[in-house]
């Protein structure tokens, strides 16, 4: 089942069980993925389904960030709530000893060893860990391991 079809059925699901806050996020998450899909004038592929997914998850994360720094639990709690949602539909996360060993691999494959080469470390191992990984635990971990 791909992504879109497990959002049509979740949110007929959640009609079902009046869940309003589980709809919302989901009716969200669809109109992103046919915003995507306008955007780029084809039928979105796993890959790019990925991405927007991606995006929505980052964006919450900042504007979470952001409540809180402002002590506005109100909001923040309901992001809280969106994140979760949004995380069902993620792949499971690499921990971190997987994504270093990731990274060790990268750079050898790569050939680097100075932190003036982290770009083409991050160029090649973000594809790797596309939606499986944070990409500021993967830059922490470059950064370690190039210095």
């Amino acid at each position: 089942m791909n992504l879109l079809e497990r959002l049509n059925q979740d949110m007929k699901n959640a009609m079902k069980n009046k869940e309003k806050d589980r709809l919302s996020v989901i009716r969200m998450v669809k109109s992103s993925l046919q915003n995507e899909k306008y955007k780029l004038g084809r039928e979105l592929t796993d890959d790019d389904s990925l991405t927007v997914l991606n995006r929505e998850l980052k964006q919450r994360k900042d504007s979470l960030h952001e409540f809180e720094k402002a002590n506005r639990e109100d909001l923040a709690s309901k992001l809280r709530d969106e994140i979760t949602v949004l995380e069902d539909y993620m792949p499971e996360q690499l921990s971190e000893e997987e994504v270093s060993q990731i990274v060790q691999e990268t750079i050898t494959e790569v050939g680097v060893s100075t932190k003036g080469d982290m770009g083409k470390v991050m160029g090649a191992i973000m594809p790797k860990v596309k939606g499986k990984a944070d990409g500021g635990l993967v830059n922490r971990l470059v950064q370690q391991h190039l210095s």
